[in-house]
């Protein structure tokens, strides 16, 4: 086997391999939770755009530029037809536009039906660009193929824009425009000064120069008798060179361009949908464990007698229930009772925290609920501030999959303790108690 047939090997490899890697990211979306789907609905639908990119061999040829560099013209010259509007004041593109390249030449290995397709993007410096740059950049991410068009020198928002397109480690073509303005002398001198401005972010062999709307040329022409008159006349574009830089990159590397391309951006969108589902849980079952530490704070307060050790152990289990659904298990009822009643032990809080409930429990049913007053800010921030440290664990637990990871229930729950800041939290479990207690009026009634 040859040198080229082991690269078209290769190549065909990283193809099926990153058409894998979008399917499984799909795969991994469908299984989020209908919250999560919602949040990722975007996610969704550009993975399925890239999804058919991919299956159809489409490669996405993105130009970026500011307003008046000439980026709607060099489309049209480009194709050979009028298909943007060009406005000699600049500006006017307000979204992110595709056209197909019909009659480019081009084929992607492999696909009877492939098409390239050139894609304008707002001018980089429109005034309220911040959207479109952020729609810029998600464009840039889709792209296989990014064309960086300029007029001048570099202005720093060129520079910067620049700097940003590179880190989404896409091959770019620098292409200067309207080098017709420009007097050839003038026009080597400012070359080689954006030469030393490029840097290492554009390879040499990578900068072309056009001149997709040439300005008009007057003609002098003589007539039969010797007399003269002018006429002008537009030149045709100067893109060859462009188009043939274009299609010689996507003859050598088209399939792999697509390949890489796709698994970058199936990369980008599973750690996206790895944060973002861990956020989202970690904020549902905080907010979760908060609720249910209150509501356990004020009901075993103001519970009589016996009644509230046994609300405390119930709102337990339904909160470590609960927590299991937000991370995706399927807990019994039963299952997190144990959970929760192994976190406590593990806590000592069955050891030591119950004697308070208890103790204040005995003293309700002796004074016949005149001692509420007296028990229940201490002993609702207490079981309140248990119930936190038994959500911390089970959250914990969950996350990790419904194991304890590297450690025990006791060193994690240690691990929760020592990073817990215990005033804060029993101040707010009081407020809490103290809020529902001025709502109490059997409590008011016992005070008077």
């Amino acid at each position: 086997m040859n040198q080229l047939d082991n690269h078209s090997e290769n190549t065909d490899r990283q193809f099926q391999e990153a058409v894998n890697s979008v399917e499984a990211t799909l795969e991994r979306l469908r299984g989020c939770s209908d919250r999560e789907r919602a949040e990722l609905k975007s996610d969704f639908v550009q993975l399925n755009e890239m999804y058919d990119k991919i299956s159809n061999g489409r490669v996405e040829i993105v130009i970026f530029g500011e307003i008046s560099t000439g980026k709607s013209a060099l489309i049209n010259a480009l194709i050979g037809k009028q298909i943007a509007d060009v406005d000699v004041q600049g500006g006017w593109t307000q979204q992110v536009w595709g056209t197909r390249w019909e009659g480019a030449g081009h084929r992607i290995r492999g696909f009877d039906n492939s098409e390239l397709v050139l894609i304008d993007t707002p001018g980089i410096n429109e005034v309220g660009g911040a959207d479109r740059a952020e729609l810029a950049e998600t464009t840039a991410r889709q792209a296989d193929l990014i064309l960086f068009v300029t007029d001048s020198d570099l202005n720093e928002t060129e520079f910067a824009a620049l700097v940003e397109l590179a880190a989404v480690q896409k091959p770019i073509i620098f292409v200067f425009n309207k080098k017709d303005l420009y007097p050839e002398k003038d026009l080597q001198a400012l070359l080689k000064v954006l030469a030393q401005r490029l840097g290492d972010l554009i390879s040499p062999n990578l900068v072309v120069t056009t001149a997709a709307d040439p300005r008009a040329v007057e003609y002098v022409i003589e007539k039969p008798g010797g007399s003269h008159r002018a006429e002008w006349r537009k030149p045709a574009p100067e893109v060859a060179e462009l188009k043939s830089l274009i299609l010689k990159t996507l003859d050598k590397e088209g399939l792999g361009l697509i390949a890489i391309n796709a698994a970058l951006f199936a990369a980008d969108k599973s750690d996206r949908i790895a944060a973002l589902r861990v956020e989202m849980r970690n904020r549902q079952a905080t907010q979760l464990i908060w609720t249910m530490a209150g509501t356990k704070s004020v009901v075993v307060a103001f519970s009589p007698g016996i009644v509230d050790i046994i609300s405390g152990l119930a709102i337990d289990a339904v909160m470590v229930f609960s927590l299991s659904k937000v991370y995706g298990l399927n807990f019994s009822m039963a299952q997190a009772r144990n959970l929760s009643k192994a976190i406590g032990k593990a806590a000592g809080i069955f050891a030591l925290g119950e004697i308070t409930s208890w103790g204040a429990s005995a003293l309700k049913v002796a004074t016949v609920q005149l001692g509420v007053v007296l028990t229940a800010i201490p002993q609702g921030a207490a079981a309140g501030f248990s119930s936190y440290i038994i959500g911390q664990a089970a959250k914990h637990y969950f996350e990790h999959g419904g194991s304890w990871g590297s450690g025990s229930a006791k060193s994690v729950v240690s691990d929760i303790l020592k990073n817990t800041d215990k005033d804060s939290v029993l101040n707010h479990l009081k407020e809490e108690i103290r809020s529902k207690l001025k709502r109490n009026r059997h409590a008011r009634d016992a005070a008077e």
